[in-house]
């Protein structure tokens, strides 16, 4: 039987893209030898897409005309190797993605809350924002530490 995984992501060649990657894989690999098949597939998939960004960016600037550049928000927001929280949490943002792929699924996006992964439609999110509140004890704790939120 074969399986197939899809994996939507928004571009770019950031440590938790290949945490997730690793994650979907061996959620859905079940045997050993089909532990070994994904991972072959998973590698030549990253290889393939190794350099899909900056091939993505040329192929602007040439329909343009406009320089276009390549900002990879992983290291721009985080950076550095994931952690092992971040690990976990691809793991089970990824197992939770599979779940759903198997079950046909589709038009959902995987969200953690609290100690669950839940699917909520792409609808309910698109073009929305959601704001830190400045009193978040997420923000407090930042302050307290020296972080400058320009304000």
């Amino acid at each position: 039987m074969t399986k197939h995984i899809g994996i939507l992501t928004a571009g770019g060649d950031s440590p938790g893209l290949n945490a997730a990657i690793r994650g979907v894989g061996k959620a859905a690999a079940v045997e050993k030898k089909e532990r070994k098949s994904a991972k072959n597939a998973l590698q030549a998939l990253q290889a393939a897409n190794a350099n899909h960004t900056v091939t993505l960016s040329q192929q602007l600037e040439e329909l343009t005309g406009l320089e276009s550049r390549v900002t990879i928000l992983g290291h721009l927001q985080r950076g550095g190797t994931p952690s092992a929280a971040d690990r976990l949490l691809a793991t089970r943002l990824g197992t939770a993605c599979a779940d759903l792929i198997e079950q046909g699924q589709f038009g959902v996006m995987v969200a953690a809350r609290g100690e669950l992964a839940v699917p909520v439609p792409l609808q309910e999110v698109a073009g929305n924002k959601k704001l830190v509140p400045m009193d978040h004890p997420w923000v407090e704790s930042a302050r307290r530490v020296g972080t400058s939120f320009g304000d």
